[in-house]
Order: structure tokens, then sequence, then C-alpha cells
């Protein structure tokens, strides 16, 4: 045992060893050791492949307003130009032990039993920093990035696996680098932007960005990938499917409305991976993807999983009112002019005393703006935003919101709950709530600590061991194994897995 090893102090260790299941993390962060990445990055491109990605990190980190950052402008030009306040010391650097870790492979595959964690899925902080690059270069260094992790991390493959970032520009880019990862690197796991940001064509046009760059910085919209996209995702959705991949995402909305204070990173950081997870989540439903793709598998890391309870509960509720059935409640071609003459005949005459209006005109006065307001009525597809999805029934939602999403939520996180709440839950479900450490990352100063936080969510009755189970093995497992069935083929989860034939061949675990 290593000098610097605390397992026999580790309370996740502790927690794990009472366990007859295994336990996987969906959700590590690494670092980068600089001049190991920035060799391979050279080897790929030079010195200008070098400078590319360190312009591109520059941009993800900070915002900036004429070449100053936010700590070089005043409170006064924070004021004028509105500067986002950016993240700060986002690492834990005090455990130096744990700083070391999430930056030496042999370190991190060493210290997995001191985590509680049997197998554990690595997001290399530099993962998508490409996706910030130029447009000539985005893709090169995307797979340089990609090569230097997948070389790293290749000989610890029985208990570490790193994720694949891919660009999602135009799905023949992200085709392409997903080929790559899976023929090539042989990497697994699939981590995508939620969104890409692009110009608004009807104000591009006429102040080109080239000319006018301070307007196309704010003349943008967000394409999620699915409904309304400006491309057709489906050939790259397909491929991943076709490939096994599970697709993973930290989607934040840090700088969206209601996000964007220049003073206060916690005011924009408390529920935006919620809300940008939910965002690229919904565009994927209503444009039809989880129906034209019932086994892709897509995992939304960070965010926690009381969201996806919410929406779902929400899809239901709505489903009811908007589905093309529950709208004739609302057509107004429905409306019984002579009833309602008589109605207004009997008991209006006290706000209808000077005003004579035939029976048509009456109507459309109660009718108000919702009648009058548009052009015309919504025809055929228009009427239904049910109808790209196919819903025909709230068990089509199931299928398509329930099966196909998982909620990474972390060890602390008590709104699990929302996710486990089969009482609340439409049909008695439970989400494919799972579990998402975010070791590396501030929220988590050590990483012998999330497994017993999980487990203290037991403790104190906020889930059931069940519950529990599915979250730290069943659902995880579910999640890559439902995308590749030989996912943990020759790993430690593989050898830990219960014995009973039937339950393994149809992953009938309990919890899951």
């Amino acid at each position: 045992m290593s000098k610097y090893s605390k397992l026999k102090s580790s309370p996740s260790a502790a927690v794990r060893a009472n366990l007859d299941y295994p336990v996987i993390d969906t959700d590590v962060h690494t670092n980068d050791f600089t001049p190991a990445l920035e060799d391979y990055i050279a080897h790929y491109g030079g010195v200008k492949l070098v400078d590319e990605l360190r312009k591109a990190e520059s941009s993800r980190l900070n915002s900036k307003t004429e070449g100053k950052d936010w700590y070089q402008q005043t409170p006064e030009e924070r004021q004028y130009n509105r500067t986002l306040r950016s993240p700060w010391w986002a690492r834990v650097t005090r455990n130096t032990l744990d700083l070391a870790t999430y930056t030496l492979p042999a370190l991190l595959y060493e210290r997995q039993a001191e985590q509680g964690s049997d197998y554990s899925v690595l997001f290399p902080n530099n993962a998508l920093a490409a996706a910030g690059a130029s447009k000539e270069n985005r893709q090169l260094l995307q797979r340089a990035i990609n090569h230097y992790h997948a070389d790293i991390y290749r000989k610890y493959s029985d208990r570490l696996t790193v994720v694949a970032g891919i660009p999602m520009t135009t799905p023949q880019e992200a085709i392409e680098e997903l080929e790559f990862a899976v023929k090539t690197l042989g990497l697994k796991v699939a981590n995508i932007p939620g969104g890409v940001k692009r110009p608004i064509k009807a104000i591009a046009d006429k102040y080109p960005a080239d000319q006018f760059p301070e307007i196309g910085k704010y003349a943008s919209y967000i394409d999620f990938f699915g409904l309304d996209s400006e491309y057709d995702y489906d050939p790259f959705w397909a491929k991943a499917v076709e490939l096994g991949v599970p697709i993973t995402t930290h989607y934040g909305s840090q700088g969206w409305t209601g996000r964007s204070s220049i003073s206060n990173y916690m005011n924009n950081h408390i529920g935006h991976f919620a809300d940008g997870s939910q965002a690229f989540a919904k565009a994927l439903f209503f444009g039809g993807v989880t129906r034209r793709f019932p086994q892709l598998r897509v995992g939304m890391l960070e965010g926690g999983a009381d969201w996806g309870a919410h929406v779902y509960i929400h899809l239901v509720d709505r489903f009811s009112k908007r589905s093309l059935e529950g709208l004739q409640n609302y057509n107004p071609d429905l409306a019984n002019p002579d009833e309602l003459f008589e109605l207004f005949e009997q008991y209006g005459g006290d706000i209808t005393q000077g005003h004579s209006l035939s029976k048509e005109e009456l109507t459309k006065s109660v009718l108000g703006s919702s009648f009058n307001r548009h052009s015309r009525s919504p025809v055929g597809s228009e009427l239904e935003d049910f109808g790209a999805a196919g819903i025909q029934s709230i068990e089509d939602i199931r299928d398509r919101w329930v099966n196909s999403f998982f909620f990474g939520s972390e060890s602390d996180d008590r709104t699990i709950a929302a996710a486990f709440n089969d009482k609340a839950n439409p049909l008695g479900v439970k989400l494919n709530a799972i579990y998402s450490s975010d070791v590396g990352h501030w929220d988590v100063p050590d990483l012998t600590a999330p497994l017993a936080e999980s487990w203290d969510l037991v403790r104190e009755g906020v889930i059931s061991e069940d519950d529990f189970k599915a979250y730290v093995f069943g659902n995880p497992y579910k999640f890559y194994t439902e995308a590749n069935p030989d996912f943990f083929k020759g790993t430690a989860v593989e050898s830990k897995l219960p014995k009973t034939e039937s339950q393994i061949e149809n992953k009938t675990l309990v919890g899951v």
C-alpha cells in the first residue's frame, strides 16, 4: 500500500466494503499535464495548433470585452459592457494528493478503492476545448486531444475509461470524429456540447461578422441538434447507435438570461447545468430524436435528476390538454353561438347594455384576442406540439423520456428524491438517476467522501437502499450496456456482477 494511501480512513471505502454489487461513477474530472498534451497537439499541427488550443481555452474560461477580462475591468466597465462574472478557483488545490490524483492516471487508478468505485468514466477538463477553436482547426485539435487522453488511460481500462470529445457544429464533423475515436482510438463514450451557438441569419446578412463582430456576439441563438435545428443530425444519432456509443453532456447555461450577473458567480451557477440539459433534452424529445432512435442513450451530467422528473410530469400533464384530442376544448370553431347568445341575453344585461351584437359578432367579441390576433388558424402539423415526437399516449412519453435519458446526480444532491418518487411520477416510474461524483471539481474537496455522502441519503431516509443500488450501480450499468452490451467486458465490473445468469442476461437486476 502506498504511503499516500487513505484507504483505511476513507468513509467511501467503508461504504463500498458493505455492498455486494459494484459501484460505477459516471463523472470524474481530470486535469491535463499541459506539456505532454501540447506535445500531442504539436505532433498533429505544430506550434500553430498549440496556439489554437491556448486561444480556445482562454475564450472558454474568460468573459472578455475589448481584450479585457472581468478582473481587468473596473466596476463601471463591467456595468457598461455587462461583462459576465466567470468562474474562478474551480479546482481542488489545498488537498495536494487529490490535485496530483486528477492529473496522474496511475495515481487515480491506484486510488479507485479509496474513492469506493469499481469503475469510473473520466471527463478531462480539456475534453471539449476544441469546440472554441477556429473552423479550420477544430477537428484536428479535437482529434489530437482525444488521442492524448486515449493513450494515457489505455492501460488502466479495467477500471477507467475516458470520454471522446465530439464537436457538433455540423453532423458530418461529429460523425468523422466519433468514428475516429471509436474505431481508431478505442474510446467508447462520447461527450458532446449540448448546443451550438449560431448566428441569426437575418441579422448576420445585414451586419457581417467580419465588419460588425460585436453585433454577431449577441445576435445569435442556440441550436440543440433536435427541434428546429439548422442541420439534420439524424445521421449522427444513427452512427452513435450503430457504434454502440452512449452520449453524454455537461451542458450549462451560464450567460443566459437570468444567469448573466456581472458580479456573482453563484447566481450564474446554481441550476445552470439543469437548465442547459433541460433545453437539450426537450429538443431531442420534441424533435422526435428519441422516437426515431429508441436505442439511443443520453446521459446529462451535473444537473441532478429532479428537473428530469419535473419535465416528465409536465409533459404528461400538458399532453392531456394539448394533444390533438385535448386541443378540441379550445377550438374556436366549436364554440356554440346560439348557446352563447342565449346565455348573454339571460345574464348579460348589466354589461351589454347599449351594445347590439349579432351572434357571430358576440362570439368573436367573447373569444377576444385569442381568436383575432393571428392572420389564420394553425392547420395540419402546426396544431400539435407533440406530433414530431409521435406521442399517442402517456406510455409513449415514458418510453421516449424516461427510457432514453439518464440524469447525473452528484453525491450530496438531496433533490434526487424526485427521481425515485414513483408516487408522484406518472405511471409509477423511477427516473434513471446515475451516480456522478463530480470528483475533480470544486464541489468535491476530498475524493474519499462522495460515495459516503450518497449513503447518507439512505441513512436520512431521502432514498431507499434499493434506490441507492439503482443510483450507483443499476442505472449506470443500464446506461452503458443498453447502448453497448459489451461495454464492461474485461473490466472490474464484469467480475463483480451478480452471478444469477438470468439476471445478467435479462438485466433484471435489483434497482434497474
